[in-house]
């Protein structure tokens, strides 16, 4: 492996790496609000937005995530709707992703005993305190372990964005590697940058479940 060749380019590929971070956090970000969003809309108890929602769903699920980006950066331009690159990119994450998300908080929810919030409501708990002390500290701790491998997906699908020129870090390295015809080097060097980042968020997350479940213990 020729070391000096990666510390040469080392400032571009972490240009791209910090890209990658970036969309990725927005991404994760993102798809957790319009996860929640489409649970709100499930549980209304208006069929209308039930059936949007579901629709919704089983479109974004039975599509490739590379052929919704296509749609989303070549066909919604020509009905007038044209995205930079970056937008196309994270919109695309968000859009594939939230379903996913809006499970895992639907089943977390699902899983907490329905006479837990009926004792609360006897007792003079509002819905909102209800939810705050019981319904949210236990759907977290349920939440978290899916949500750390969904969240690990999105990460490692934000390099197809590179295919519309989003300067990532997985474009970054192709550069690169036409540059330098090494791409054993950068390849390399890309694989191991993946999964550093992925190995330090598993186990950041394995940590705040271990904080956000502590009440088990103390049971």
């Amino acid at each position: 492996m020729d070391l000096e060749q990666i510390l040469k380019y080392a400032p571009l590929l972490l240009e791209g790496l910090k890209v990658t971070i970036i969309i990725s956090t927005a991404g994760i970000l993102l798809s957790i609000v319009t996860g929640a969003v489409l649970v709100a809309m499930q549980r209304s108890g208006i069929r209308p937005l039930a059936v949007i929602v579901r629709i919704y769903t089983e479109i974004i699920l039975g599509i490739p995530i590379l052929v919704l980006l296509y749609v989303i950066y070549f066909v919604l331009p020509d009905i007038g709707l044209r995205l930079s690159e970056l937008a196309a990119g994270l919109l695309t994450l968000t859009l594939y992703y939230s379903p996913y998300m809006a499970e895992i908080m639907r089943g977390a929810i699902d899983a907490i005993p329905s006479g837990q919030l009926e004792a609360a409501r006897s007792v003079g708990m509002s819905r909102l305190q209800a939810a705050r002390r019981i319904t949210v500290p236990q759907a977290l701790g349920l939440i978290i372990p899916p949500l750390t491998g969904i969240s690990i997906g999105l990460v490692k699908d934000s390099a197809i964005l590179s295919i519309i020129s989003v300067h990532e870090f997985a474009f970054e390295t192709k550069q690169v590697v036409a540059r330098t015809y090494a791409p054993f080097e950068f390849w390399t060097f890309a694989a191991i940058c993946y999964w550093t980042i992925l190995f330090v968020w598993e186990n950041g997350m394995r940590s705040l479940e271990r904080r956000v479940t502590r009440y088990r213990e103390a049971r």
